[in-house]
């Protein structure tokens, strides 16, 4: 495991003076080296023991374990420097944004795949599963969230999922309404901090349905009041790149839990592939 994909992920659950640390790690990897403990510290203004404490609490013996470790990951990562630097003496360089992009959307999606169990994983696909033998799975998402609400319920009724899907508040609440043991809610929500959805979320526990928050990995309303949560990691000084990485990194995620879905039950599978040729020839001209 990459230290410096490890800090990334972890970063959001940090408490301040540990973010500075990551942030300081993440920005000078390549001088790492030649920091001691006190001179990081001395340079950010903390005590030597808080960036002991923050190589400790990453699961490192100590900081000259997490400094080789991140050596170590640059090492690796020269041979991609040197393709990249061989790119701009062809003049190619017009391409290497695009390789930058590929790199940091691998990036979000493994820390996305490390702060996600498998049996977090394991337990929402169960539960849909399950819920698709008498109940029901309800979808809601809101602005751009709604995008990936959308276009997972369209997948799960593919499986032949019972499915119902929203964006509009009232109408979603209202279904909720309708809602039982068994039912799975998933919440879309980025931040995860909106009332609306945090009150639905707590209706439809109070029918005894299993609520299931889709947020970033931080702190947040959604996340504390779900059953389950699933995480996203993604990261980027420049907005519209962060962006593009959750929106990668969600759709990931979603994939997921859509194959095992499609693995592990056969009759899913068929009825999968029964729908999309039913789908063809209704496209067919």
């Amino acid at each position: 495991m990459s230290p410096l994909v490890k800090i990334r992920s972890e970063r959001d659950q940090m408490s301040a003076v540990e973010r500075r640390i990551a942030d300081f790690v993440l920005d000078n990897a390549q001088l790492l080296r030649d920091y001691s403990s006190q001179q990081l510290a001395n340079a950010l203004g903390i005590s030597q023991s808080s960036v002991v404490k923050f190589t400790q609490k990453l699961g490192f013996k100590g900081y000259p374990d997490l400094k080789y470790s991140v050596g170590e990951a640059i090492a690796r990562a020269d041979n991609g420097d040197e393709v990249e630097a061989a790119a701009q003496v062809r003049g190619e360089a017009a391409e290497l944004p695009a390789t930058s992009l590929w790199r940091r959307k691998s990036e979000a999606e493994e820390a996305t795949r490390l702060i996600n169990p498998p049996q977090t994983l394991a337990a929402v696909t169960k539960a849909m599963a399950k819920a698709g033998r008498g109940g029901k799975v309800f979808l809601i998402g809101l602005g751009e969230d709604d995008i990936h609400a959308r276009g997972f319920a369209y997948k799960l009724a593919l499986l032949g999922l019972p499915v119902v899907h929203n964006f509009d508040l009232a109408r979603m609440a209202a279904n909720v309404s309708a809602a039982g043991a068994g039912d799975v809610l998933l919440v879309f929500s980025e931040h995860g901090n909106h009332p609306a959805l945090c009150k639905i979320g707590r209706h439809f526990r109070e029918r005894r349905g299993m609520v299931v928050s889709v947020t970033r990995h931080s702190a947040n309303p959604l996340r504390t009041l779900a059953d389950a949560a699933l995480l996203v990691s993604a990261h980027d000084e420049r907005p519209y790149i962060q962006s593009l990485l959750y929106q990668s990194a969600l759709q990931h995620l979603l994939d997921v839990l859509f194959v095992q879905l499609c693995e592990g039950d056969d009759a899913r599978h068929a009825q999968l592939v029964a729908n999309l040729e039913r789908i063809q020839q209704v496209l067919e001209p």
